[in-house]
């Protein structure tokens, strides 16, 4: 079976990714896996918590995160792929890593926001990071092709 990961953030690339993913999964009869992360819970990092209603608003978002993740995948499926959404906690990059080889991925999907200067030097980019890290091919789709675009 050919694993095809997604790495999604929900932002204006998303589109472009879930069309690429399901030209290669109809391609190789591949399963596609969703993944979406976010950061990790601050009490494992030594962060204080914050107020109750802090600690509410994320879980509301956590929450959306996963429903709009499970929609996705949802699509996915009724268009006859075969797809799974997976919410996962951790630093971006070595989660998304750690996944791909957990799964025994044998593509990653990532989308490139197209920031440059300072923003990589500081910052960094999570495409490049799964670029240097991963062991299975990448397909870095840029900023620039939207899905109207493909």
């Amino acid at each position: 079976m050919f694993n095809i990961l997604v790495a999604l953030d929900f932002s204006e690339m998303t589109p472009a990714l879930l069309v690429r993913a399901e030209f290669f999964a109809r391609a190789t009869q591949g399963k596609v896996w969703l993944v979406h992360v976010v950061p990790p819970d601050p009490d494992f990092i030594g962060y204080e918590t914050g107020p109750q209603t802090e600690r509410d608003y994320i879980a509301r978002k956590f929450w959306e995160e996963h429903r709009q993740l499970q929609q996705q995948a949802e699509t996915l499926r009724s268009q006859n792929i075969d797809a799974i959404a997976l919410l996962l906690q951790g630093p971006t990059v070595e989660t998304i890593v750690k996944e791909a080889r957990k799964l025994t991925a044998d593509l990653i999907v990532v989308g490139s926001h197209g920031r440059s200067g300072l923003y990589q030097v500081f910052i960094g980019s999570v495409s490049s990071g799964i670029l240097q890290h991963a062991t299975c091919p990448t397909l870095v789709i840029p900023a620039c092709l939207k899905s109207e675009d493909h």
